[in-house]
């Protein structure tokens, strides 16, 4: 009988179960692998790639029941000590299975066992026999013809994933062009393109900037909350910051909540930084991801841009970490692993005892009070950079008038006259699609979404009724289902119904819309702005995609369709949102020379919360909401967890939320309250009934010391098998 191994592998698997594996070594294995390498393992009845946490010499598991691993797939790790130590924190906190966290990090190649190298990158350029040929040589082949138009359109050629984005198989037709010898196929191994030869120089900073760029040290944790309003120049403090830590020869991490915001940053970026910018974001494929996240892991990019899952990417020489637009939402992720990007990027700036900056025109509630305990440094840009001054805001009342698709006659007339003096206008309304309710007049039957409680949206150009909770769709009806009347009326508006009226009212004047329906396209969003830029739209029509961190200077008038749907909402974070969200669209007018305006259409003038926006003071505000919150116990002066649970069976969520609540009492929660079970605000969405159980506490360690063994007894619990469950540490959404 053989020795058994000095030592075992705990390893996190990407299950939900909350907890890791040990294995033996791999055959031949005599010394211990470093941890962060991967390392293939099996795993119930198949293979899977795991990362190592940790080497030990004993496992609770007795040695004759522990599998061998197969395969050390890593020479060195792919996630460093620092890394690993602030994904094991995260699974801890907001209690979620290590091995799912562990995976979040990884790009995808890297997580299916692919090479921690860089992947092959394919492009096809015209050679000089394809800038002359005649297309009519290839009559008999339609593809080739495409293939080579295309190419004499792109002078820089295209390269797999531009091409894969065709709706035919274009390998068979491109390897004939080659070897017709007029496409050349050249392979490039470079991580990043390389930086401009002549970087641009920025404006000199105005004093405020000055003093907030000299307030951020060079080096060593402290954490900054740069406040500014719209237009005041954030983001070339940003600049000048990342100047400074290249010159250290130190490398910058930027997070941005949207891929909507990347290209405009970018291209400044890449116009003033002679370095590399890696950029990571959903949009992009598995190899351009991996040559991203290896260029930051060995240095060789400066710059690293990223929405949120950035925050996990490899840095081989830290300096500066930024998070843009701290306070929007998307920086929370809503499902799965449910992680806060600008809380964890704090602790990462200090596990890695470098500067953060959190910049926004609009702080979020729990940054402002941060920076009243101290723990965070409040820098203010109090006014606009460049001679820019702020648009007059005014409030419309619109009770008792007639409106056109949504706009009153007032709103209209001034789009008139901005339009006549040659101007940008934008119509902001944070509602896609037609009509939100199709209605029988003759009956009253309204379409709803047979999967969740919900109205179905009108979708007129494709004529199609789409819930936008679920995704379900079916065709729009010519006669009512219920009573077979021809009379159906589209109620409310949308994006596509504004656009179209607007259209139709301003012949004359190019419309562009703007939201998640005309942006599905790779490359769409960007597109867009570009032909806004170029003057090729003077009317914007768009949802919050228009609104977060955009310059456009030909932009003279923004108008707000509907700033009333966050005065009267259960949700407690509703007249925070609505205030970031107004004064973010009120800042993209007049951001130039020309003198901006913004329009606020309500039935509600009279609302203290419009008023104070109206004098486009935030921070007045926000102390007032702060004020509220302080009274009513809510966040940031308590903090909750939700536990939410779902299934097909209408009465099992709330029976598990019920058992759930039992085994809590059993356990003790002191300084823990607890409220519910309940049904969640949309009790029924995508087919399954939806329930909630909140937990406050004054302080974070009651409640995480309550939550570890609790969700692991709520995880072997047989309750719990009837139902699809999961926990919210933070939530910022309570449906």
């Amino acid at each position: 009988m053989t020795d058994s191994p000095p030592f075992i592998l705990r390893i996190a698997i990407p299950t939900p179960l909350r907890r890791s594996f040990d294995y033996l070594p791999p055959k031949g294995l005599t010394a211990p692998p470093p941890p962060g390498v991967r390392i293939r393992v099996p795993f119930g009845r198949g293979r899977v790639v795991g990362v190592l946490l940790e080497t030990d010499t004993r496992s609770e598991v007795p040695r004759q029941r522990l599998r061998p691993a197969l395969a050390v797939l890593d020479d060195e790790p792919v996630l460093d000590a620092e890394l690993l130590l602030l994904l094991r924190w995260a699974s801890a906190y907001y209690q979620h299975p290590i091995g799912e966290v562990i995976q979040q990090a990884l790009p995808a190649l890297l997580r299916q066992g692919q090479p921690a190298r860089v992947p092959e990158a394919v492009r096809y350029r015209l050679a000089d026999a394809g800038r002359t040929a005649d297309e009519a040589t290839l009559a008999r082949a339609p593809r080739q013809r495409h293939l080579l138009a295309m190419l004499q359109a792109q002078p820089a050629g295209l390269d797999s994933a531009q091409l894969g984005a065709l709706d035919f198989d274009w390998h068979g037709p491109m390897q004939r062009l080659v070897e017709r010898g007029l496409v050349t196929r050249e392979t490039d191994t470079a991580l990043l393109p390389e930086p401009v030869a002549s970087p641009v120089t920025g404006p000199e900073p105005n004093p405020e900037q000055q003093a907030a760029i000299d307030a951020v040290p060079d080096t060593g944790y402290h954490g900054f909350l740069l406040d500014g309003v719209t237009g005041s120049g954030k983001t070339e403090v940003y600049l000048r910051l990342i100047e400074r830590t290249l010159a250290a020869g130190r490398q910058a991490l930027v997070l941005v909540p949207e891929i909507g915001l990347t290209p405009q940053l970018l291209q400044r970026f890449r116009e003033r930084l002679a370095t590399p910018v890696a950029v990571l974001h959903s949009g992009l494929n598995d190899r351009e991801r991996l040559r991203a996240w290896l260029a930051a892991r060995a240095g060789e990019a400066g710059v690293i841009v990223g929405t949120r899952s950035a925050l996990f990417t490899p840095l081989a020489r830290p300096g500066l970490i930024v998070v843009d637009e701290e306070h929007d939402l998307s920086f929370k992720q809503q499902d799965g692993f449910r992680y806060s990007a600008r809380d964890l990027a704090l602790l990462r700036a200090r596990n890695l005892d470098v500067p953060i900056v959190l910049g926004s025109a609009t702080p979020s509630l729990e940054s402002l009070e941060n920076c009243a305990r101290g723990r965070l440094t409040r820098l203010h840009l109090s006014g606009r950079a460049g001679g820019a001054v702020a648009p007059e805001c005014r409030l419309l009342d619109v009770r008792s008038q007639k409106l056109q698709e949504g706009l009153s006659a007032q709103l209209l007339a001034r789009m008139a006259t901005h339009l006549e003096a040659g101007n940008q206008v934008m119509i902001f309304i944070n509602r896609r699609g037609f009509a939100p309710v199709l209605m029988c007049h003759a009956c009253g039957w309204h379409a709803r979404c047979s999967r969740c409680d919900a109205h179905m949206t009108v979708h007129r150009r494709t004529n199609r009724l789409r819930c936008h909770h679920c995704g379900s769709e079916r065709p729009l009806p010519a006669a009512c289902p219920a009573c077979g009347s021809g009379e159906l009326i589209h109620m409310g508006y949308g994006t596509e119904r504004v656009a179209d009226f607007l259209a139709g009212r301003f012949p004359e004047v190019p419309v562009l819309r703007i939201d998640r329906d005309t942006t599905r396209r790779k490359g769409s969003l960007q597109a867009l702005f570009e032909r806004i830029h170029a003057g090729g739209a003077q009317i914007l029509v768009g949802t919050q995609m228009l609104a977060k961190g955009h310059h456009f200077p030909a932009l003279t008038l923004v108008g707000l369709l509907d700033a009333d749907y966050g005065l009267f909402s259960a949700d407690f974070r509703a007249a925070e949102r609505l205030g970031q969200l107004v004064l973010q669209v009120a800042g993209r007018a007049g951001r130039a020379e020309t003198p901006g305006e913004v329009l606020i259409q309500t039935h509600h003038p009279d609302s203290p919360l419009l008023r104070s926006l109206l004098r486009q003071d935030y921070g007045r505000f926000a102390r007032a909401l702060l004020d509220e919150r302080r009274l009513a116990e809510l966040p940031p002066f308590s903090h909750l967890a939700l536990l939410r649970a779902e299934a097909v069976d209408p009465a099992a969520p709330l029976a598990f939320l019920a058992r759930a609540r039992e085994l809590a009492e059993q356990q003790g929660h002191a300084g823990v309250e607890l409220f519910g079970p309940m049904p969640s605000p949309m009790e029924r969405r995508a087919g399954r009934t939806r329930a909630q159980l909140l937990l406050q506490a004054d302080a974070r360690a009651p409640l995480q010391a309550l939550l570890g063994p609790w969700l692991q007894a709520l995880e072997t619990d047989k309750t719990g098998r009837r139902v699809r469950w999961s926990i919210d540490v933070d939530p910022l959404e309570m449906f």
